[in-house]
């Protein structure tokens, strides 16, 4: 890590009740990385990532955004600040097309003196574009959510965060129930959004998409940190003896 991380936890604690479920965790991300985060259930993966998207407030530690301390009272807040976080729902209305989706809560106006609609024209003509920049290939931006797969699916909610400028994405298990051609046409998209200056954090148990995929895996086991290393350096065997604690990583 020889620059200054996009976004950088140091010593993350967080307490239900008496119940650790982050114990001193210290994660970071680098500028157009893609890095994994692996666990078993339990171990506090949706924990860190609800923390850092301002779901929860960490107990004790602290979090540095490009360099400076940010403290989040809210997802709102993290979003405001270039943090979205994409869920296995994905948060789309199946009814509506895919540039109302993409525009959705934050439709652009025409005003016409005290009147105002919808500005259908300019929503189509930027979703047409983000879907273009990061190759989407989807026939038609009027296309309702309902008819598409769900490739498709993840792939317009990715467009969408890309579209409004977050700087860091945080994907929870991005692949599931996703036949083998999908599975790579998401991949592909997800390497397009690093090569536009885009970081990911990958949240699953697909270890291999995660290896094929990711820069670097963090391990977390019981709430720490017990292993974070490039992908390159790195096995499925490894990966699995860290997230279960065997071999040279029993406890």
């Amino acid at each position: 890590m020889l620059e200054e991380p996009l976004v950088k936890m140091e010593s993350i604690c967080k307490f239900f009740g008496p119940v650790k479920a982050l114990d001193k965790v210290d994660f970071y991300v680098g500028r157009s990385e893609i890095v994994g985060l692996v666990g078993d259930n339990g171990a506090g993966k949706s924990t860190l990532v609800k923390v850092l998207s301002g779901i929860y407030p960490p107990d004790e530690g602290r979090i540095y955004l490009e360099g400076r301390r940010v403290e989040f009272s809210s997802p709102s807040q993290a979003r405001m600040l270039g943090i979205e976080t994409i869920y296995q729902d994905l948060a789309l209305v199946e009814d509506l097309p895919i540039y109302r989706n993409i525009f959705l809560g934050k439709e652009p106006l025409k005003r016409f003196g005290i009147f105002s609609i919808l500005d259908e024209r300019k929503m189509k003509e930027e979703s047409e574009k983000v879907l273009k920049l990061l190759k989407i290939n989807i026939r038609s931006v009027d296309v309702p959510v309902k008819y598409l797969s769900g490739g498709q699916r993840q792939s317009v909610a990715i467009a969408r965060a890309v579209y409004y400028r977050a700087k860091l994405l945080l994907m929870d298990e991005p692949t599931t129930q996703l036949g083998a051609a999908e599975v790579e046409s998401v991949l592909e998209l997800i390497r397009n959004v690093k090569k536009e200056g885009r970081s990911i954090v990958i949240i699953s148990h697909n270890l291999p998409m995660i290896l094929s995929v990711c820069d670097r895996v963090t391990v977390l086991r019981k709430g720490k940190v017990v292993g974070n290393k490039y992908t390159k350096d790195l096995t499925i065997e490894e990966v699995t003896d860290m997230i279960i604690g065997r071999g040279k990583y029993a406890e």
